[in-house]
């Protein structure tokens, strides 16, 4: 058994459970991907002066043209601006200039990270959503006082969508997708999910409650055994311990089942568990990218911050959950 990235090949029929930090990477330059204000048929569309602010860690070129892929669809129905570098000031302000120069006066921001606490306080508080500043934060891999930090110059209304990918529906779908394509049977094949991990343990494990949902839906599809697990990635302790659990995991799934699929909940690549599981017989998937669902999950997630305003926009109408709740999107369509 290889512990290689397979080849994707045709997926197979399985359960589809409805119920979202990767590769480091320095400052990134905001990328603005342009977008005209008119709606279908060149007629100029309600909510017209929208715009989404997409921020994303960042990474080397093909993570961040992974990110850039995904936001191409939503390009002839809304401006949409790139901020990389996790929260970092400098892209972020680029990518609010340039939602702006382009008359947009209303921002969604929607944060492409798996967990909705990453990053979240600098976020609000350079977003001018929050007066206290961050204890620190960070910017482009450099731990600064977040008595550093100054608010973002903005006139236009901000809209933070506060949640990230994980749990989403749109997630648990993706990593169903991503077993299918490894080419292995279900029943002859054990499961870990393995995600970057928080410093903080209620965040930690917030982030595992949040994967439980795709693993729910690959049981369903038949997998011998699933399991979630996270790297805490960034703290020294914490990581050792995980290392050794994780490496027991896969250990003993190996001896109980022909195969053993890690699947890395994350926005893009596999990250460190290569060096992590060396030695131990595995097959590697893709994480979250690419798949056209993220550009689902950012159009639905805009729209819901819209929608919660009383705006529509172009990207598709609002209806209104049972039971009296705010708005939430239609799903839109590519």
């Amino acid at each position: 058994m290889s512990n290689g990235l397979r080849a994707p090949v045709a997926a197979l029929g399985l359960f589809w459970m409805v119920s979202a930090c990767a590769s480091a990477g320095g400052p990134q330059p905001a990328i603005e991907l342009t977008a005209g204000p008119e709606g279908r048929g060149g007629v100029p569309a309600p909510g017209s002066h929208a715009g989404i602010l997409v921020m994303a860690h960042g990474g080397g070129a093909e993570w961040n043209g992974r990110v850039e892929d995904a936001l191409r669809p939503l390009r002839d129905r809304i401006p949409v601006s790139l901020a990389l570098g996790m929260a970092n000031p400098e892209t972020m302000q680029a990518a609010l200039d340039a939602l702006a120069d382009r008359g947009v006066s209303t921002v969604a921001v929607v944060r492409l990270f798996v967990s909705g606490a990453s990053f979240l306080h600098p976020t609000e508080f350079l977003l001018g959503l929050r007066s206290d500043p961050p204890e620190r934060s960070m910017v482009g891999h450099r731990m600064v006082s977040g008595a550093e930090l100054e608010p973002l110059a903005s006139s236009g209304r901000i809209l933070l969508e506060r949640d990230g990918l994980g749990g989403s529906g749109q997630a648990a779908r993706i990593l169903v997708d991503r077993a299918a394509t490894a080419g292995t049977a279900p029943a002859e094949s054990g499961v870990l999910l393995l995600a970057h991990g928080m410093g903080d343990e209620g965040e930690d494990r917030q982030v595992l409650r949040s994967m439980e949902d795709a693993a729910r839906a690959l049981r369903t599809g038949g997998y011998a055994e699933v399991h979630v697990g996270t790297l805490r990635e960034d703290w020294a302790g914490a990581r050792e311990e995980a290392e050794e659990r994780i490496r027991a995991l896969v250990a003993g799934m190996a001896e109980r089942h022909r195969n053993v699929l890690v699947i890395p909940y994350r926005v893009s690549g596999f990250g460190p568990y290569a060096d992590v599981l060396e030695g131990l017989e595995y097959v590697a998937t893709e994480g979250f990218l690419p798949h056209p669902l993220i550009t689902d999950w950012i159009a639905e997630r805009a729209t819901a911050r819209f929608c919660a305003a009383g705006l529509v926009t172009p990207l598709g109408p609002c209806v209104t959950a049972a039971g009296g709740r705010a708005p939430s999107p239609i799903r839109a369509q590519p």
